[in-house]
């Protein structure tokens, strides 16, 4: 998955390279997230991937019930490319073989931290990533 901001870069906050680490709250500051849930089944995996290199898991049992997932076997590799008014973040997570169903979201953090909230689609009202219809991206599943 790539994710790519563009933009008067220098007017955003993002946080500068760390190692990889698990950390909490990554939300409240830019960083680009992904859920993903098996088609048909209430349950889904948040997780948080910050340009720092840092990243944070969450399960859920269905809409926001959930707890963190601790565990460094997850290890999503992030990578991050700036230059000028460009960063990209790409990130490989291992995902289930099954049908998928995908919300995509980003929250950017604008030099007075200001946040705003991007997502391939919102439902309506105010920016909810977790909402069923937010799922919009889909994968089938894959077969040898």
């Amino acid at each position: 998955m790539t994710y790519s901001l563009e933009g008067q870069l220098a007017r955003l906050r993002i946080s500068p390279p760390r190692p990889p680490r698990i950390a909490a709250r990554l939300w409240q500051h830019t960083c680009c997230e992904i859920f993903i849930a098996r088609k048909g089944l209430p349950g889904y995996q948040e997780f948080n991937l910050a340009p720092s290199g840092e990243w944070a898991a969450y399960a859920f049992a269905r809409y926001r019930e959930g707890v963190p997932l601790v565990d460094e076997k997850l290890d999503p590799r992030i990578s991050v490319r700036s230059s000028g008014e460009k960063l990209e973040l790409d990130a490989f997570i291992r995902v289930d073989r099954a049908a998928l169903s995908l919300a995509l979201a980003a929250v950017v953090e604008d030099e007075h931290g200001a946040l705003s909230y991007w997502a391939l689609k919102h439902p309506p009202g105010k920016p909810d990533f977790h909402h069923p219809d937010a799922f919009a991206a889909e994968l089938d599943a894959v077969r040898n």
